[in-house]
This record gives structure tokens, sequence and C-alpha cells, in this order.
């Protein structure tokens, strides 16, 4: 469903509504309930003015703040029932929740260059086998505002760890590819991000477990998300965040320098 779809919907712009009344009454700024949140004033502003369906995490965040027992949540299950909830797989809107509030990130990727660096052309060619073309522009939609968080006033810093194979994956033609590239350049020369390759030549090493996240907080416990085929699952278990955080640490032990990655980088780009 795309934005113009979004903002249409009477359930959508009455949870903004509730949303921006209640906010008003506390007297309170976007960027002050946003700060409060442990998000940015733009999502406040895209939940308010229905231009962003709300998730199920969101909805009990705003009650547990507002104090007000299941009045935003009772709002998101009609919207749920009538079908104009994000079509996100099981499990990825809870962690969207938690990215947003996160510290530092430590992503490993295998198979396609991470979300929050993508161009909006490379996640048309990611997210659209069988897909509506209504979902498929939804989903781009809320990629590229999940990627707001990398222009706030402080940013998380984020370590992203690649296989060389994503670089080389054929995803969409020649000019698709070669903004994706230059896109991911610029990222990796912002202070707060650390772009490495294991590269290509690399044997069996762990990342064959498959690509997975780690999210550090200032006022809550670490946590892990596992992509899957068909879902993907949060873990805040200590012990099995430990194991990925030592996976992620013996994966990076075998990447390429930032340098030698940023050259590779380059390398690519001018031979597209």
């Amino acid at each position: 469903m795309a934005n113009g779809a979004l903002t249409r919907d009477p359930l959508i712009r009455a949870f903004g509504a509730v949303l921006r009344g209640h906010r008003e009454a506390a007297r309170l700024s976007r960027p002050a309930l946003a700060s409060a949140l442990g998000c940015t004033p733009q999502w406040i502003e895209k939940l308010e003015t229905g231009q962003r369906a709300p998730s199920e995490a969101a909805s009990e965040d705003l009650d547990t703040y507002f104090k007000t027992p299941e009045t935003f949540h009772r709002m998101w299950v009609e919207i749920r029932r009538a079908g104009k909830c994000a079509e996100l797989p099981p499990g990825f809107s809870g962690f969207i929740d938690l990215e947003v509030k996160a510290t530092v990130m430590y992503i490993f990727e295998s198979m396609a260059i991470t979300g929050l660096f993508q161009t909006s052309q490379y996640a048309y060619e990611v997210l659209k086998t069988g897909r509506t073309t209504d979902a498929i522009e939804q989903l781009i939609a809320t990629r590229m505002e999940r990627q707001q968080i990398l222009a706030r006033e402080n940013p998380p810093q984020i370590v992203l760890i690649l296989d060389e194979w994503v670089l080389h994956r054929p995803v969409g033609g020649q000019e698709v590819r070669k903004e994706q590239i230059a896109c991911l350049i610029e990222h990796a020369q912002q202070p707060n991000v650390t772009v490495q390759i294991v590269p290509g030549r690399t044997g069996a090493y762990l990342g064959f477990m498959g690509s997975f996240t780690l999210l550090n907080f200032d006022d809550r416990s670490d946590v892990v998300y596992i992509e899957g085929h068909a879902e993907g699952q949060v873990i805040d278990q200590p012990d099995k965040v430990r194991d990925h955080e030592l996976s992620f640490n013996l994966i990076r032990g075998v990447a390429m320098s930032v340098d030698d990655s940023l050259a590779l980088l380059r390398t690519i780009l001018e031979n597209s």
C-alpha cells in the first residue's frame, strides 16, 4: 500500500489523530516525544499524519508512555484486521522499533547489501519477487524511512561486514548496481560507519551461518536479530546474544581492513 493510500485510510488517520491529541495534551513537541520513546521526530510525524501504519510494538510503547491501557493497541488491532498493516516478515516490525533506539549496530550480511544502506532501485530489485505493486511500494517506503536514523543528530555507530559475493551478485542492471556501490562508498566514509568485506577467496567461515544484526542500547539489554527465509526473530537471551557477538568477532577477523575494503569497493565501482 503506497503512502497516499495510507493517508486516505480512516483507521490510520484516526490512530494519528489520537496520538497527536495525547501529545499536545501533554504539551510535548514531536522532538520531545521522540526523545522519550527513543525514535525520530520524523517517525512521530509520519504516524500522526497517517503516512505510516503503526506496528504492534509502537502501539504498546505509546500505551505505556501515555498510561492509556490498550487504547493504542486496540486501534492497532483494528488496523490489522482491516489489512492495513505493512506486509513485513513476522518478527521484523519488532526489530524496526528496536533499531531506531540502538546506539551501536553490528551487522553481518551474506546475501544482499543491508537495508539501511540500500538505494530505492536496489531495494525494488530485492523486494519485487512475488509481491504486488502496492506491497512493493510500501516495503520500499518503510525501508527508506528506516534510513532516517542515519541522518539524525546522534546517529548510531554501525559496523557492517559484507561477504564480497554480495557486491558481485547481479541485482538489477548495471546502473542499479553501480548506483548502489557508490551509495555504499558514501556511507563507508561517514565517521559513524565502518564497512569491512570478507574477500571472496576466503574458504569456509562462520559467515555461512547466515545474516544477523546485533543491537546495543544505553538503557536495555542487547539483542540479536536473526534473518530467516520467511521470518525473522529478535532474541534477547544473554547467552545467545553473546554467542552471536563471538561469531561477529570471528567473522570480522577474516575480513579485510577498513582501508582495503574501501579500496575494493572503489575498484568494483570503476569496473562496473
